[in-house]
């Protein structure tokens, strides 16, 4: 069996994408990069690498400004999903980005998160981007979902299980920003910014796309019964007009050109 025959994917993380039900419970993640997409600012003739470009949805968009758009991802489910919609898309693992001197530009949205080497990351990004080429991306920042996360922790010990040893890579905008200077890169803009994101599937949609890799050392009962405990006590988070619960997102939003 090939790796595109797997109905779901384990990525350089630990986490599994199903692609129905990314888009079921998800669905909101490419609609809110529009912001770090307008930070792109694509061009046509342009070639831009989308680094984890998941289901494509945003990629489809991003070239509509007539730019060329490689899409990358670690799930091979995912870039199933993205190729159907027409993206350019091949499965690759972010840590280790084959590319040389092929892109204008490397984009990435919500993604950088789940790559646990943030080093390897980058020396990758620069190696892909031509001398000047700019890299922008939009990822979780220092304090993303802790609410969330401090929720899972507690009904896992309430549970006997003890706390998960999983952690996303959620940097400080300072830390990252240093970071990048050491690979190389002249930093043009970073910013960490509180963004309240409203879940329309509500947090047991959340959890149950997102959560996996707070709960994979768990029997399947076990996943069952922490991620309902966890979704009680987020019971009483915020909620927007229309009702739905309001996850508490930072995100680190760059902007940064190779040297």
């Amino acid at each position: 069996m090939s790796a595109f025959d797997t109905a779901t994917a384990t990525s350089s993380a630990g986490q599994q994408w199903n692609a129905q039900d990314y888009a079921i419970d998800a669905g909101f993640v490419p609609t809110l990069g529009g912001a770090v997409a307008r930070l792109l600012d694509a061009r046509a003739g342009e070639r831009i690498l989308d680094l984890g470009c998941g289901d494509g949805v945003l990629t489809t968009e991003l070239a509509l400004s007539g730019a060329h758009l490689q899409g990358v991802d670690a799930s091979p489910e995912m870039v199933i999903a993205a190729r159907a919609r027409g993206v350019d898309a091949q499965v690759m693992d972010g840590h280790a980005l084959t590319f040389d001197g092929a892109f204008d530009a490397v984009f990435s949205n919500a993604a950088l998160h789940w790559m646990p080497n943030p080093d390897r990351v980058l020396e990758g990004v620069r190696r892909a981007l031509r001398p000047g080429g700019r890299f922008v991306a939009e990822f979780g920042g220092h304090g993303n979902v802790a609410t969330i996360v401090a929720a899972v922790q507690a009904a896992r010990v309430a549970h006997g299980h003890g706390a998960s040893a999983f952690q996303w890579y959620f940097p400080s905008a300072d830390a990252y920003a240093e970071r990048l200077r050491q690979h190389g890169f002249q930093v043009q803009l970073i910013e960490c910014l509180p963004r309240p994101t409203a879940l329309p599937t509500g947090v047991a949609g959340w959890l149950r796309v997102f959560a996996a890799p707070l709960l994979d050392d768990l029997p399947a009962d076990a996943r069952a019964t922490v991620r309902d405990a966890a979704a009680a006590l987020l019971a009483d988070l915020p909620r927007n007009a229309a009702g739905q619960p309001l996850a508490d997102y930072v995100r680190l939003r760059v902007l940064a050109r190779r040297r």
